[in-house]
């Protein structure tokens, strides 16, 4: 069995690595929905048991395919679903936090997946408009119904989580955490350790590039080419920063994302991650991170290496960086 760790006081008890499905939807480069139903398989029966999906990614489909994947396997996994982004064609996501469409979106994210309950709902990005009580009220509905099993925050700030947790316990948040961008996590780790929340790192691996496998500008590729740490301008700072870290994986005897994904589950047991992968091959060797074991001075010369702050470019382009942090 793989290792374990429990998201919250009352959440779920996950594996510690974890399987993000964004990139099923074609997000970085074309998916193959069948050999997408076999990785998810494939995850189960390695004993990744935390699968990570959001109606947002490629709207519906991934949670059409996940529900195909898990007929006959529901209850060896830990479903999390998100909903809040709505599709706005020609313009940036929007949001909605209101509490009706929170009853819509939990239903059509049910009869996507084919399942009763999704263990684990969050609200993928807040919605400003809408105070955080009178969404998490909503969402502590679905709860009472048995509809969903524990709520979640997706980029929340500080103290919207506080305010959430005070309607309904909150059993987990997820941010982007990783060696390259870890300042808001660190901010936002304070506030779900002082009140019992797990924290659920997404991107662990920096879109790709903690894993050493993007070493030119001419390797990036799909949705990677938006992101400000891979344009021009940025990138040969940021693969300056991996370099290090390969540096330390080669000494190790450890892949680059093996070290990173060792260094991430090291900052503390409330920590999960869920990188995205299409790959089983990928998927094994994220996994294989869990037996590598870091000395504290080793967690510390990696966090020296890539200082806190010194990625280049901000984690997403300037309209996703409005909708983050709220």
């Amino acid at each position: 069995m793989l290792a374990h760790r429990t998201l919250g006081t009352n959440g779920p008890s996950v594996s510690a690595v974890g399987l993000g499905c964004m990139s099923l939807s074609g997000v970085y480069g074309a998916a193959d929905d069948g050999e997408s139903e076999r990785l998810i398989q494939h995850a189960i029966g390695i004993g990744v048991d935390h699968l990570d999906s959001s109606d947002m990614y490629g709207w519906g489909h991934n949670e059409e395919v996940i529900g195909r994947a898990l007929k006959g396997r529901r209850d060896q996994v830990v479903l999390a679903t998100k909903f809040g982004q709505v599709r706005r064609d020609g313009q940036p996501n929007g949001v909605n936090g209101h509490p009706d469409y929170v009853m819509a979106a939990c239903e059509a994210s049910l009869k996507r997946l084919g399942v009763e309950v999704i263990d684990l709902y969050y609200q993928h990005r807040v919605d400003p408009s809408v105070p955080i009580e009178e969404t998490v009220g909503a969402m502590a509905a679905l709860v009472a119904q048995g509809k969903v099993r524990h709520l979640g925050l997706s980029e929340a700030a500080p103290e919207t989580i506080r305010r959430a947790h005070a309607v309904h316990p909150i059993a987990a948040v997820q941010t982007e955490y990783s060696l390259l961008y870890r300042e808001e996590a660190e901010a936002s780790l304070a506030v779900t350790r002082a009140l019992g929340i797990g924290y659920v790192a997404y991107s662990p691996l920096g879109r790709g590039f903690l894993t050493g496998a993007i070493q030119t500008f001419a390797d990036v590729d799909g949705r990677r080419a938006a992101h400000p740490r891979f344009q021009e301008a940025n990138f040969a700072a940021n693969r300056a920063l991996v370099g290090r870290i390969e540096a330390m994986a080669l000494e190790k005897g450890c892949t680059p994302a093996q070290i990173t994904l060792a260094w991430l589950l090291a900052q503390g047991t409330d920590v999960v991650a869920i990188p995205g992968t299409r790959y089983p091959g990928r998927l094994d060797e994220n996994v294989g991170a869990l037996a590598v074991s870091l000395s504290a001075a080793e967690v510390a010369a990696m966090a020296e290496a890539i200082p806190r702050g010194a990625a280049a470019g901000t984690r997403y382009p300037a309209g996703g960086m409005k909708a983050v942090q709220i």
